[in-house]
């Protein structure tokens, strides 16, 4: 990885309304043309008018934002489809339990010099990102470990220049470095028992977040064009109809979910998975059961079952709810 992607700044303004295809009057800044950090461009990919705006603040204004949700709504996608359009480069980061503050900040390794082994800094993708136009990324940044997140503290401030202190050097951010996260929860900790692993977020370090959005799941006729658009063999009277019967089964569970009747819920990435294996098996019972009620409580199969029946008004055949049913 080269120490700077590029030395540019924005070089152009975009049309927001025309861009993201939202009802608003605005200009922002991007680049003219892309480079092999820039993400490849979902045409199927349908924005949210709120987030897209909180997103776009940040990359106009340099805010850090936060896009807090339930699973598979598309928070990182979002941010990458807004940078994808702005041909604005975009790096992301999971911050899973491996991450090290040596990952982000770098470490001492040999290399081969004038055919002599030495040790070299080799930076990390944190001091790497931040001295260059990139939107960097932290995903499932409820999920870090302490050390690491006291780590990102720092660079939260929007001069915040960043110091290593193995080197001696403090760095400054490059005016075009952006920083944005995603989450589950909002950095109070999981109540719902859904998401295993998050924790709760310092909350001076949550006071630097400029800029936090809620992502929630899409309204049912943006739903369909979503899935419409990523299984093109739907596209007809008879796939129509299955896919909104499909988003209605993942409505309920939503519902159901909320009110505490069961504990696993349908984001519209299952949904997409559905029609996706529905193709491959052309049994929608099959395809309904490995597809999303193989993950639920054996316990909740039934209610499951019944929304099914609900939405397709059919009884679902050879399955294990119908046999919890019988029982």
């Amino acid at each position: 990885m080269s120490k700077n992607i590029d030395t540019e700044s924005p070089d152009i303004q975009l049309d927001v309304g025309q861009m993201f295809d939202i009802d608003v009057d605005m200009k922002v800044p991007g680049f003219s043309e892309p480079n092999e950090y820039v993400p490849n461009i979902d045409q199927a990919y349908r924005f949210d008018k709120n987030t897209t705006l909180a997103i776009l603040a940040g990359f106009s204004h340099n805010r850090r934002v936060m896009i807090q949700g339930y699973h598979g709504s598309g928070k990182s996608t979002h941010i990458e489809q807004v940078a994808a359009r702005l041909n604005w480069p975009c790096v992301r980061v999971n911050l899973d339990s491996h991450i090290s503050r040596i990952d982000l900040l770098g470490k001492d390794a040999i290399a081969l010099k004038d055919g002599k082994q030495i040790t070299e800094f080799r930076e990390g993708i944190l001091p790497w990102a931040l001295q260059s136009p990139t939107a960097l990324v932290f995903d499932e940044y409820d999920a870090g470990r302490p050390d690491v997140m006291f780590v990102i503290q720092r660079v939260l401030e929007v001069e915040g220049k960043l110091t290593l202190l193995d080197q001696n050097k403090v760095i400054s951010p490059h005016p075009s470095f952006r920083l944005f996260s995603t989450a589950n929860t909002v950095g109070l900790g999981d109540t719902s028992g859904l998401y295993h692993g998050t924790q709760q977020i310092n909350q001076g370090q949550m006071d630097r977040w400029h800029i936090v959005s809620t992502l929630n799941y899409l309204d049912p006729e943006l739903e369909l064009k979503v899935v419409l658009a990523k299984v093109p063999a739907m596209d007809n009277k008879k796939g129509i109809e299955e896919a909104k019967n499909m988003i209605s089964i993942a409505n309920l569970s939503r519902q159901g979910f909320a009110n505490g009747d069961i504990s696993t819920l349908m984001s519209p990435r299952t949904v997409i998975s559905w029609a996706e294996n529905n193709q491959i098996f052309q049994d929608l019972n099959k395809s309904f059961e490995i597809t999303f009620l193989n993950k639920c409580d054996e316990t909740e199969r039934v209610i499951i079952a019944e929304y099914y029946q609900r939405c397709f008004n059919a009884e679902m055949e050879g399955s294990v709810a119908e046999d919890l049913v019988e029982e």
